[in-house]
């Protein structure tokens, strides 16, 4: 068997914007990928960031809607855009005999260019796509795109079974999970990939993290703060791809495998750590399990997490608290209780409050996300979301309605005739000002009110980090009483 090259890709997305956004974070599915590679011991592979700069600065979401999606549009459709030449100078540096790239909806439109980019250098080079838009639409990605391939679900087994077989000129119709060109050029599903069963056969994404990812040295240590502890959701909004991904089944490593993972990340210097899973904990006994783990284990650590509101309760706030959550990110969306429904959100307002107010007693912070624009959005529902945002305590984070092709979401805006024709979900993201698939108001309407939501998020969560900031400095406290003074950083 063919010793091979692999190269995995995070695409540009938030560099398109600003060349000075960034995405300061080693992506865990590629670090998964490329764990997965060196376990099975046979093909040499690298990770490369192409959304990471070191020079980061923050993002408002007023700049982000504004000039970003100006700079967005023009970047992504520049071929001379500096960025696309470091893609190019890395691809020619390290020499791939494969590429894999991963996509969400959002960052298809970057993926493809990518694509693009690998077959300008060599057209032997073998382009493989994965990530959740594959899940969302299927063998559609290899329609008239530089893609050879595509994993469809899960990606360690498919994808190294995959280069094996690349490696030994085998028949790709023998991988399970697999949407490729047969011989005649046609496209073809292979049968679906089974779930892996126990995550814990799995190695950590940061076990070779130090020889796998490009300019590693270069990376703050907060990059290295995300965990998965389980895999899926059992919710069903209607805006989220989710269960195309993972079909509501959930799956969870052990808590000692997540726990021998955050003492791996402490050696490396990482004190605080967020759950990047869809929803925490999920179980009142997988919550108490892993909470009883880390407090028993990994001393000294601070985490955050994303938590459904119909989980937080007195019980397992107090469990994570103890073992060291400081942040719960929850999911309100909206402010009116009919919009709740209408998306399936499975909650109301007054639980959200409710939510943020037992967050709070436990000495923990809120962060809230918020979505403007849904097809039954009127102006009276948006002042609703507007009131919930300035009275929900802690950060908000805020985004545009998109209905991406595969949710429910979509196929509802469709049926009403929101959806253009040349809709492209990775120019209409989350943040493009051109977005309002709203049937009940007019689009400079939307815009305006949309704006001024912008602003209060913006402002709101400026407030706040200087407030957490003042806090830091407890000890300061008798200092700040006498002389009347303040700090923040």
């Amino acid at each position: 068997m063919e010793k091979l090259r692999i190269l995995l890709i995070e695409p540009p997305f938030f560099r398109l914007y600003n060349q000075n956004y960034s995405l300061d974070k080693f992506p865990l599915s590629l670090g998964y990928l490329a764990a997965a590679i060196k376990k099975d011991a046979k093909h040499d592979v690298l990770v490369y960031n192409a959304d990471f700069t070191i020079k980061s600065s923050k993002a408002t979401f007023s700049s982000m809607v504004n000039e970003g999606h100006v700079n967005y549009i023009s970047n992504l459709n520049d071929p001379d855009f500096f960025v696309w030449g470091e893609i190019r100078d890395a691809i020619n540096q390290y020499k791939p005999d494969v590429v894999g790239i991963t996509s969400k909806s959002q960052n298809f439109a970057s993926a493809k260019m990518v694509a693009s980019i690998c077959k300008q250098v060599s057209k032997k080079i073998r382009v493989v796509l994965g990530g959740p838009h594959v899940c969302m639409v299927g063998r559609e990605v290899l329609i008239s795109c530089d893609f050879d391939m595509a994993v469809k679900g899960e990606g360690e087994v498919t994808f190294v079974e995959l280069i094996n077989c690349i490696a030994g000129k085998n028949d790709l119709s023998s991988v399970a999970g697999l949407i490729y060109r047969n011989k005649f050029g046609l496209v073809t599903v292979s049968p679906e990939r089974e779930f892996i069963t126990d995550l814990d056969e799995l190695d950590s994404p940061y076990l070779h993290v130090r020889e796998v990812l490009k300019d590693f040295e270069k990376y703050p240590v907060s990059s290295f703060r995300s965990i998965f502890a389980t895999r899926g959701c059992p919710y069903n909004c209607i805006f989220c791809g989710s269960v195309k991904i993972w079909q509501h089944r959930i799956r969870f490593r052990s808590p000692r495998n997540v726990a021998v993972e955050i003492k791996l990340l402490q050696k490396m210097g990482v004190h605080y750590f967020n759950f990047d899973d869809d929803t925490f904990g999920i179980t009142k006994k997988y919550i108490s399990e892993l909470c009883d783990e880390l407090k028993k284990t990994c001393n000294g650590i601070r985490w955050s997490c994303e938590m459904h509101i119909g989980i937080i309760n007195e019980e397992n706030l107090k469990a994570m608290k103890a073992a060291g959550c400081d942040l719960i990110k929850i999911g309100i969306e909206s402010g009116n209780n009919e919009m709740l429904k209408k998306i399936r959100k499975n909650i109301t307002i007054e639980d959200a409050a409710e939510a943020c107010k037992l967050i709070r007693k436990n000495k923990m912070h809120v962060m809230a996300f918020f979505m403007v624009g849904f097809p039954d959005e009127t102006e009276e529902t948006l002042q609703d979301t507007i009131k919930a945002i300035k009275n929900t305590p802690g950060y908000v984070e805020y985004s545009i309605f998109t209905p991406y092709k595969g949710t429910d979401a979509y196929d509802i805006s469709n049926n009403l005739g929101l959806i253009p024709f040349d809709f492209d979900p990775s120019l209409y993201n989350h943040n493009s000002p051109e977005n309002n698939f709203s049937k009940n108001i007019k689009h400079e309407r939307f815009r305006e009110i949309a704006s001024e939501i912008e602003r209060i998020a913006d402002k709101k969560n400026k407030d706040y980090a200087f407030k957490v900031s003042l806090a830091r400095f407890a000890p300061l406290n008798i200092f700040r009483k006498v002389f009347k003074i303040g700090n923040s950083r």
